[in-house]
């Protein structure tokens, strides 16, 4: 009998719950943790419920896998989040990777 209340008392307490932003920045693959970032300056609010809704799917288990930016970013235009992404174009020449006023730059002297 004391042996075990010493087992029960021993046990480890369980870890709290992870928050919601968590467990959905560990299925967010490429440029989607930027574009969760970029939503939430825009709507932080639907950003908050809606995180807690994809943690819900994916501790159910229905939700899986990497989701890329490029997903989540359509994904928040169909529910009428519209909102502006930094884009940046850069060609990569000799191995170096150039913006595009740079190649402008270097072709036009």
């Amino acid at each position: 009998m004391l042996q075990s209340q010493a087992k029960s008392a021993a046990a480890p307490e369980p870890k709290p719950a992870e928050s919601p932003r968590d467990a959905v920045r560990k299925i967010l693959a490429g440029r989607g943790a930027e574009v969760m970032e970029t939503a939430r300056r825009y709507y932080p609010a639907e950003i908050e419920r809606l995180e807690s809704s994809i943690a819900a799917l994916v501790a159910q288990g229905r939700l899986k896998g990497p989701i890329s930016g490029e997903e989540l970013y359509a994904f928040l235009r169909r529910l009428g989040l519209v909102f502006s992404m930094d884009v940046k174009i850069r060609i990569k020449e000799h191995g170096e990777l150039k913006s595009i006023e740079e190649k402008l730059r270097k072709s036009s002297t």
